[in-house]
């Protein structure tokens, strides 16, 4: 199998040049497969498309768990073809492929379709085909992180259903164009379902048309770029109620849509909703989707960041620290994997690492900067330092371990130390929201911005963090003579030419029975340099670990 899985790789970088042998091999921890290809590589048989628009109908039979309808995708040519791929689980089956009132002829490989027209579709055209389907989805196992439907019943045996998607795919229930950089303008939704259980979407409600059959047809549009693993239904016998938050002189609805017997407990619990939109509006700029409104919707799983209506159950909870998660970091992803999206699995650090880090912002913007390092003290040692933050590219990377949020956010407070500047730090975050808002970017657009703005090269710090497991270690040597110390450090990575400033231990002293240690600034490189404490003890010599996530390592 492995040499299979190795002959394919090395047949795919020759057809597609522009992948680099080390791109594909980057993470032997998460073995892929063919399936995985398919659904993570931009062929030629998907780059020759732009989706702009699509128009999603499905009715959900509930007691066979199963589902039919038509999905119509709108395009723009990109580049002249004759074939092109969209994606669904082989699962499901396609019942019949319309262009211009004609069936066209495919051909299935696993989870991947391609397409046949009749005629050569031209650059700049402008085209619609619909893809007709029926079957029964996969069941998530352990939603949100194993992807598909979840069918429950509630307290009182009322149908409770939810889809979770991320990483799994949105093609595992409907047939799209299913890679992360390609994202339609905007989508309506429609669903039909039993008359009497309400049935929750992304975006704004537009109509809703009782049927003849006992059902009643919901239909939802989306007014705004999203990702396809956002699009999301729920259907259960959900109570509506809502509140507003007020940003100057505009209104933002918010939308809450609970169990019956949950509706006191949402009310007063769902208050700090407000309090997170006004510090992320402070830190990253003002809600993305404004006009589609923002809802938590009550889901029987734990949560997902989908666009405009975050999927939460986590059973109104607060945390140690006073905050419900759930609210907190999917409400993040409306900044940081909405709003500001990747292209490619490989960078999904940009979605959990800034929106893990939001939660420490959370904290500061109430609680103060003290309590949000607390906080961040609890993420730290969860850290295993086992691959790195950037997975192989082309692929359908799912990273296996939390680093991507924990280390995420560990990188990015360090990378605060190291500006040094709060309010440039700050400023980078929110221009960064302005000016990757509504697309989906690479991390080297995301570090090469960065840069700008910062008004420095930061490349090297990002690249040890991202694409090698291991932080930066410091490397020292001491030589105690009476109260001086002499330290002789560097900087030991895998990226050449390192520099980074770091505070280390400068003096230290005991205050009611505990340890002070005062720090200064040293600005260690990759080369060997030496400084003189007057008074400072070898043992008591440290990295500031409250800003800073790096090792050290002393050497002979």
């Amino acid at each position: 199998m492995k040499f299979i899985l190795l002959f394919f790789t090395l047949v795919t970088v020759s057809f597609y040049p522009g992948i680099t042998y080390s791109q594909v091999k980057a993470d032997s921890l998460n073995p892929f497969t063919h399936a995985d290809s398919l659904r993570g590589m931009l062929t030629p048989a998907r780059s020759c498309y732009d989706v702009t628009f699509y128009d999603l109908v499905m009715g959900i039979d509930i007691k066979r768990h199963s589902i039919k309808g038509n999905n119509t995708i709108y395009f723009d040519v990109l580049a002249d073809f004759d074939s092109m791929q969209i994606d669904l689980f082989h699962k499901i089956k396609i019942d019949s492929i319309v262009f211009n009132h004609e069936n066209l002829k495919y051909r299935r490989d696993q989870n991947a379709v391609f397409i046949k027209f009749p005629s050569i579709q031209k650059v700049l055209e402008k085209k619609l085909l619909t893809i007709y389907y029926s079957g029964v989805p996969q069941v998530a196992k352990s939603p949100p992180w194993d992807g598909g439907f979840v069918w429950k019943k509630d307290a009182k045996n009322q149908d409770w259903i939810g889809v979770a998607c991320e990483g799994t795919g949105s093609s595992l229930w409907w047939p799209c164009k299913d890679h992360l950089s390609d994202e339609p303008d905007s989508m309506q939704i429609t669903f039909t379902v039993p008359t009497g259980l309400s049935c929750i979407s992304n975006g704004n409600l537009r109509d809703t048309t009782p049927e003849a059959n006992g059902t009643t047809k919901w239909q939802w549009f989306v007014s705004y770029p999203i990702n396809n693993y956002n699009v999301t239904v729920n259907i259960a016998g959900y109570s509506h109620f809502s509140d507003y938050y007020l940003s100057g002189s505009d209104t933002l609805q918010l939308d809450y849509y609970v169990l019956p017997d949950n509706v006191n407990a949402a009310k007063e619990h769902f208050q700090q909703v407000k309090l997170m939109m006004a510090c992320y509006e402070k830190y990253f700029g003002r809600y993305p989707f404004w006009r589609d409104g923002y809802a938590l919707v009550e889901t029987n799983y734990w949560g997902m960041e989908h666009q405009g209506a975050i999927s939460y159950g986590n059973n109104y909870t607060n945390n140690k620290q006073g905050f419900d998660y759930i609210i907190v970091h999917e409400s993040a992803h409306e900044w940081w994997g909405n709003n500001v999206s990747v292209k490619d699995a490989a960078d999904m650090w940009i979605h959990e690492s800034f929106a893990t880090y939001a939660e420490a912002l959370f904290i500061e913007c109430n609680a103060g900067y003290n309590a949000s390092i607390d906080y961040l003290k609890t993420q730290r040692w969860k850290i295993v330092d086992k691959q790195p933050n950037i997975g192989p590219y082309n692929v359908n990377y799912d990273a296996k371990d939390k680093d991507l949020y924990n280390k995420g956010a560990w990188m990015l407070h360090t990378f605060r130390s190291v500006v040094n500047n709060d309010s440039l730090f700050f400023n980078i975050l929110y221009e960064i929201q302005q000016h990757f808002k509504l697309q989906t970017i690479t991390s080297d657009q995301l570090i090469a911005f960065i840069n700008e703005v910062s008004g420095k090269d930061n490349t090297a710090f990002f690249d040890q963090y991202l694409h090698y497991a291991a932080p930066p270690v410091l490397e020292y040597k001491t030589r105690q003579k009476g109260k001086k110390l002499r330290l002789t450090y560097r900087w030991k990575t895998d990226v050449g030419s390192f520099n980074m400033p770091v505070e280390v231990t400068s003096a230290s002293s005991f205050y009611l029975g505990k340890m002070v240690r005062q720090y200064m600034l040293i600005h260690s490189t990759s080369d060997w340099q030496t400084i003189t404490f007057p008074k400072l003890k070898a043992e008591d010599f440290d990295v500031n670990s409250d800003r800073y996530y790096v090792k050290k390592e002393k050497v002979k």
